[in-house]
């Protein structure tokens, strides 16, 4: 499966008889999946459709889709009388006849043409047309919009594989550096554990022995770094597999980059070494940089 980022845009235009449309998706980093949907209401479940493709297509990431639809005048609008308001338009000019002819006043005589001129007795219709070849059509249309809009995740999926790739490389390589310097540094540890020996033997006068042995041992197991050397080297190792097998990985990465990070701080706070610390730090800045990158992973 293709790593692929949380970051995406796609958009397309279309139309079909009077109607004109346009799509606009795009997406950003979030913890899940979050759709945000604007879909005209009078496409009743129109938006449930959508909202299910798309929970299907995509894991995670803050979504937002925006579909606007309009009617051009010359895709046959009709013209509907509104009989609610003519009947109050009627009731109002037979009360206004009734007036005149009790204050002897003459009238013109009311014409059907001025009923219908005047204003809400005719109103454009918009939503007499069956909307089911429209929204057939939309429906067709928005599967090539989540196919685009996928592959564009996906090519920005294969730039951050590229970077993180480059970046396990040289956490590899700070790794076989540290190993390095902490082999470098065992005369200089044995000696200054030598001189601690020597201290704790001159004030253990009645001490436990078995208390004075735990305590070598905890200054032994301070300063030995073996173990967060072999762990991080298995992190890059991990790591390695979690690109390899892409797909939605970008929560196990997050949790793996924590496990980094865990091990270079011991390994920092261990070292009592300046080029051991300085190597330290080093992959604590690689392993930010990744940190950074991996947020972006679906």
């Amino acid at each position: 499966m293709t790593l692929r980022s949380m970051t995406g845009f796609a958009s397309s235009q279309g139309n079909l008889g009077s109607h004109n449309w346009s799509w606009e998706i795009r997406s950003v980093n979030a913890k899940g999946l979050d759709l945000r949907l604007r879909v005209p209401d009078w496409l009743e479940g129109f938006e449930t459709q959508l909202r299910t493709q798309l929970g299907k297509a995509l894991e995670r990431g803050n979504v937002s889709l925006a579909l606007r639809v309009s009617r051009s005048e010359e895709g046959g609008t009709q013209l509907e009388l509104n009989t609610s308001i003519l009947e109050s338009i009627l009731r109002s000019v037979a009360e206004v006849e009734a007036a005149a002819a009790d204050a002897d006043v003459k009238l013109a005589p009311t014409s059907a043409a001025d009923l219908l001129s005047m204003r809400g007795v005719l109103e454009h219709s918009t939503t007499s047309d069956d909307p089911a070849p429209l929204v057939k059509e939309l429906s067709k249309e928005f599967e090539s919009l989540v196919s685009e809009f996928v592959q564009m995740r996906e090519a920005e999926g294969a730039a951050l594989a590229e970077i993180l790739t480059n970046q396990l490389a040289l956490v590899e390589q700070l790794t076989g550096v540290a190993a390095h310097r902490a082999e470098a540094r065992k005369p200089l540890v044995a000696a200054a554990l030598k001189v601690n020996l020597e201290k704790i033997l001159d004030n253990t006068d009645g001490a436990d022995a078995g208390r004075v042995a735990q305590e070598l041992a905890i200054l032994a197991v301070k300063s030995d770094v073996t173990e967060e050397i072999d762990r991080l080297g298995a992190h890059v190792s991990a790591a390695r597999e979690l690109l390899t097998n892409g797909g939605a990985v970008g929560r196990k990465f997050d949790f793996l980059m924590q496990e980094f990070n865990r091990e270079a701080n011991t390994l920092c706070s261990k070292a009592q070494n300046s080029d051991l610390t300085a190597t330290g730090l080093e992959l604590k800045a690689v392993i930010d940089q990744m940190r950074e990158q991996v947020q972006n992973i679906e």
